[in-house]
């Protein structure tokens, strides 16, 4: 299903969010199974389904990293299951580094400032991400949609990274 056309939004990297939210919550209005209550099964079980559509297609597009992995899927490219290893050598390199940093985190004399500097990489390292996934997101050239694709696989990785230092720094508050 395309999701830029249920919400009636061009397809884009970059959306209008205000837009998005207004455009679910008019489905919401339109869909919603409290308005076929007393309506067939059948119809109910329409509601429910379209309902659950309605959800999803407003949880992928409000995330850019989901929004872009709906473009390229709209392309033909699929992502979400996929076990691809990037084969970017100076990624991989950083993300040694990473790891590394996050493993010596709580040897560190001031945890705090090493968490602080890990997430001014790690943001710093998605903007440049993010950048450069937009403009091959615009482009017609499947050798770009490739590219994208890889640059969500990092943005994917980027996450993890997020995910790993949120809970250290949770585990140092604790």
């Amino acid at each position: 299903m395309n999701y830029f056309d249920l919400f009636n939004v061009v397809p884009a990297f970059d959306i209008d969010t205000a837009l998005l939210a207004e455009r679910y919550r008019e489905l919401q209005r339109a869909v919603h199974p409290d308005k076929f209550a007393n309506d067939t099964e059948q119809q109910k079980l329409l509601s429910v389904q379209r309902t659950a559509q309605v959800n999803d297609g407003y949880q992928t597009l409000k995330n850019p990293l989901r929004r872009a992995e709906h473009m390229l899927s709209l392309r033909g490219i699929e992502l979400s299951h996929e076990t691809t290893t990037l084969k970017d050598g100076a990624f991989l390199m950083q993300q040694m580094e990473w790891r590394e940093a996050l493993e010596d985190i709580q040897h560190n004399s001031d945890p705090q400032s090493s968490i602080d500097e890990l997430y001014e990489s790690f943001g710093e390292f998605e903007s440049t991400l993010l950048t450069k996934l937009a403009t091959l997101l615009i482009s017609d050239e499947s050798a770009d949609a490739l590219l994208a694709a890889d640059q969500i696989r990092k943005l994917k990785f980027m996450a993890k990274l997020h995910d790993e230092l949120a809970r250290i720094e949770d585990g140092l508050l604790d």
